[in-house]
């Protein structure tokens, strides 16, 4: 077969290829050059008038010497730690946010294209648009964010010390064409599939929406924004500057943390929400069981009121209670001790008494209220499964293994990713009011919550470090309930969270 042959050949299966298999690999070429112009090897922002920009930043000259002209904007940071240049650290921190969002959706959708035809719903095209139009959004909202950054800068030095290199201003383009690009196909996608878009269904329920207001204010207040406090965690916070303004210092905070106690806290922390999420499900699944198979209602009603009674103890007398126990001179026990002729014990002295104590507290506190979750499951079990099994010569033992516990799963299953999602979260009341501020059990009663108070109050300019250890127990929790329900979803599809 001749060159020529096998030329004509391949320009004529090029021509067959679908419209939209063009259309896609056209957009696949935009989301590339896209993920290309994020390569720290091209500028997004260029340093000019360097002699006049640097005596206005007020810059020595060994500082200086380490600075480079040219700055991508996953770079541009490193500029700003070095000049310590904090007015302009929080805006580049979002771009950095911003850029990798753009960067990681752009990557979703090559993800979800290789993996359409596994799509369940026979969408998969759909789902390729929205993370495509997600990463066209973000990558644009960082090259527009760039440039908004340097008229900023330039404004606040009063001279033109930066400009845009050509990077932002192609990204910016093509992000634009390729949404608009990718909202056509979408909408042809979606006639063709009879799926209507966000617009049609707010069109068609806008009353439900307004209804959602409330709470989308709600969260948007006390859980979104407070997370621009998150940039603490890589600033040296002083009061002067305040947090938009203190030098940035990048991992500074987390690197003191390796440093000094941050394995200590995270053993301590894990394995006491290890025990109490172990222990604790136990006995609440044994005390619901125990609870529901008691026949006189009144002495049910009674055995629930009474468990159930210490969650509303407030851990202020709780303290009291314990210390009124366990003080050396007039506790309790140690009068007790006394009056058998024996040696009093030091408990605030002596650490190794204070895990199972604070387990036992704990549990005492809290079985209580998890025990009724169970119970109200236990009471949604339909009574003809029991019946049957009685029919079939099952005794009481045999009809809580196989009918009861088998049952309780889906809600263990829940309870668990959410006790696992706060897993780095300590019982910050529990261990504050029982311990205080007593350094002799430290060793083994301080978790992250307590460190981080202690830091913050006794310290007042640490910010940045309490904010970083509390990075650290969010991320830890986020990852473990990830991994968890990964794990859930291979075995037990229908019992995971997402």
């Amino acid at each position: 077969m001749t060159r020529q042959t096998i030329s004509a050949q391949r320009n004529s299966s090029l021509t067959r290829l679908p419209a939209d298999r063009r259309r896609l690999m056209a957009l696949g070429a935009c989301a590339l050059l896209i993920l290309l112009f994020f390569v720290p090897f091209f500028s997004w922002i260029r340093a000019v008038n360097t002699e006049a920009l640097y005596s206005a930043m007020g810059l020595k000259a060994s500082v200086i010497k380490k600075l480079a002209p040219n700055h991508s904007v996953l770079t541009f940071l490193s500029f700003v730690e070095t000049s310590k240049q904090g007015i302009l650290g929080f805006w580049s921190f979002l771009l950095l946010i911003v850029s990798a969002a753009g960067i990681v959706f752009c990557l979703l959708s090559f993800a979800a294209y290789l993996t359409r035809d596994r799509n369940r719903e026979g969408k998969g095209m759909l789902r390729v648009y929205s993370m495509f139009q997600k990463g066209m959004v973000f990558s644009a909202a960082a090259a527009a964010g760039t440039l908004g950054l340097i008229v900023f800068a330039n404004l606040h030095y009063g001279m033109t010390g930066f400009v845009p290199g050509a990077a932002p201003c192609a990204v910016l383009l093509l992000g634009a064409a390729g949404y608009v690009f990718s909202k056509r196909l979408e909408k042809a996608e979606r006639a063709r599939c009879r799926e209507h878009g966000f617009i049609e269904e707010f069109r068609r329920n806008w009353i439900l929406f307004v209804f959602l207001i409330p709470c989308f204010g709600f969260f948007l207040i006390n859980n979104y924004l407070p997370m621009t406090g998150i940039y603490f965690a890589f600033t040296q916070f002083n009061f002067r500057d305040h947090l938009f303004a203190s030098p940035f210092v990048g991992f500074k905070n987390f690197e003191f943390l390796v440093r000094s106690e941050i394995l200590h806290l995270t053993k301590n922390t894990v394995l006491y929400n290890v025990v109490f999420i172990v222990i604790g499900n136990v006995l609440q699944i044994f005390f619901a069981i125990l609870i529901s198979h008691v026949n006189n209602k009144r002495l049910r009603k009674i055995s629930q009121t009474m468990i159930f009674m210490p969650y509303f103890v407030s851990y202020v007398i709780l303290r009291v209670l314990v210390f009124n126990m366990f003080e050396y001179e007039v506790g309790l026990i140690n009068n007790f001790v006394t009056s058998m002729n024996m040696q009093r014990i030091d408990f605030y002295n002596t650490p190794h008494y204070w895990p199972w104590l604070i387990t036992m507290f704990y549990l005492w506190k809290n079985i209580g209220y998890g025990m009724v979750v169970y119970l109200a499951t236990i009471m949604g079990i339909s009574t003809e499964y029991y019946e049957a099994a009685q029919i079939d010569g099952a005794n009481i033992y045999q009809q809580i293994r196989y009918i009861t516990v088998p049952l309780l799963k889906p809600t263990f299953i829940i309870l668990l990713l959410y006790a696992l999602g706060g897993i780095m979260k300590g019982q910050f009341e529990l261990f504050y009011q029982l311990v205080g501020n007593n350094g002799t059990l430290f060793n083994v009663t301080d978790i992250f919550d307590t460190y981080v108070y202690r830091i913050t109050t006794t310290q007042p300019l640490s910010m940045g470090l309490g904010t970083a250890a509390g990075l650290f127990q969010s991320l830890f929790g986020f990852i473990v309930i990830v991994v968890t329900n990964l794990c859930i979803k291979r075995r037990n599809p229908e019992y995971a969270l997402f």
